[in-house]
């Protein structure tokens, strides 16, 4: 089985809490003579339905590829950078930093087979970067809501995939660079 009962009450969770956070910085447009308020659901869906996308398939990326493998791959909410990123969120700060989860493989894959997994996830945002570009490019009919959804999609895509490469541990591109030296 893909996905067990706990990691997809996991993902209902980080998708829920992605949104409040995210919703600090992603706010959907608002109509005329509408005010922001401390605590705004309707800003918390739409920046549900760009945040939770970007990190919970990028980890699904590293999941499936595992799983690919014949690796035992399971996803857990982190929750020490849910704290972090919901604290960030009700103190205002300017800068948003977060680790809301993470796939847990055990050992068993060869270098190479870490490296591709590690590529997976900033894969994926790579991907999600050039669907928003071709919906923006060649979809002319796209209402308010529908065309910020996808440029911020985009860039917040095109973000993550090139943050999780920096070769730093813990991110994605250290582990890139460590199972491609390894392998090599």
């Amino acid at each position: 089985m893909f996905l067990n009962l706990s990691e997809i009450v996991s993902l209902v969770i980080i998708s829920v809490l992605l949104g409040y956070i995210f919703s600090g910085f992603i706010q959907r447009p608002k109509k005329e003579f509408e005010f922001r308020k401390r605590f705004d659901w309707g800003d918390i869906k739409f920046a549900m339905i760009i945040a939770a996308p970007a990190v919970v398939l990028h980890e699904f990326g590293h999941k499936f590829i595992a799983i690919f493998f014949g690796l035992n791959a399971t996803f857990h909410i982190f929750w020490f950078g849910l704290l972090i990123g919901v604290v960030i969120k009700l103190f205002s700060f300017p800068l948003l930093i977060l680790a809301p989860a993470y796939v847990a493989i055990p050992a068993g894959a060869t270098s190479l087979q870490s490296a591709i997994i590690a590529f997976a996830g900033p894969a994926v945002n790579l991907l999600l970067f050039g669907i928003s570009w071709l919906m923006l490019k060649y979809r002319k009919n796209l209402s308010t809501n529908e065309r910020v959804i996808w440029i911020i999609s985009k860039r917040l895509n095109l973000l993550l995939f090139a943050f999780n490469l920096i070769p730093i541990p813990p991110l994605d591109g250290y582990q890139v660079l460590d199972g491609l030296i390894s392998a090599f």
